[in-house]
């Protein structure tokens, strides 16, 4: 509890916090097992398990989960904020190839198979009414990124101008529900597909099909994250 200190008049001074007990060593195994089970069964299952599953699968009573993730939304961001990140500097390292059509590619394979082998982060980067204050943060990142990355290789000439950036993203979603959809039979699936795309997104030819209908915008990419999302509690 914060207190507060005094000079040697008697008048009081600005507050100052009581210092942080580290964990138990014990406390402190029991956070990383309820960790490694969230991170199992959210990347196998999603993010509609509840914490009491987490708390089966960690072995530990529901209680000592709550002890330390007050909501599911706190277990969420400390798994996955940093995941998400990892997406974005896949992003801006793409930005910085040598050739930039081969950045793009290497992006979108490198993200389609994070997203195909990991339901929960597919989940976070879909739908937008999933996870707290830091993970929408780190989830915001991503929108610059990509579009620095597709304006450069448009720039370079390597990639069709009608291309908008949120292309991307719905790109990948697309790929890592591809791997979902047949992850019983055939779970690399999604490269074939990526295959596919990547020459359609080669610049114009003359035979090239135009789109028939435009991009999302950013708002309207946006709106479709939380109007797709699934109901969960």
């Amino acid at each position: 509890m914060a207190q507060r200190a005094e000079d040697h008049s008697g008048r009081d001074l600005e507050p100052y916090a009581a210092p942080v007990r580290p964990l138990r060593s014990d406390a402190a195994r029991n956070r990383q097992r309820v960790l490694k089970a969230a991170s199992e069964v959210f990347t196998e299952r999603g993010l509609d398990v509840s914490l009491d599953e987490v708390a089966r699968h960690a072995g530990v009573g529901v209680g000592t989960v709550y002890r330390r993730f007050r909501t599911k939304e706190d277990l969420v961001e400390a798994l996955f904020v940093d995941r998400i990140e990892a997406v974005a500097a896949l992003a801006e390292d793409a930005a910085e190839a040598p050739d930039p059509w081969s950045g793009l590619a290497c992006f979108m394979e490198q993200a389609a198979e994070m997203l195909a082998g990991d339901s929960g982060l597919r989940q976070l980067l879909m739908f937008a009414t999933y996870g707290g204050d830091k993970v929408w943060y780190a989830r915001q990142r991503n929108a610059p990124v990509v579009t620095r990355l597709v304006e450069r290789v448009q720039a370079a000439g390597q990639l069709r101008s009608d291309l908008r950036p949120t292309d991307i993203p719905f790109i990948l979603f697309m790929l890592a529900e591809a791997a979902q959809f047949a992850r019983g039979v055939s779970p690399e699936i999604w490269r074939r597909y990526l295959t596919l795309v990547l020459d359609g997104l080669r610049p114009e030819r003359e035979d090239v099909t135009p789109f028939p209908v435009p991009a999302l915008r950013p708002d309207e990419m946006e709106m479709t994250m939380r109007q797709s999302a699934p109901r969960h509690h």
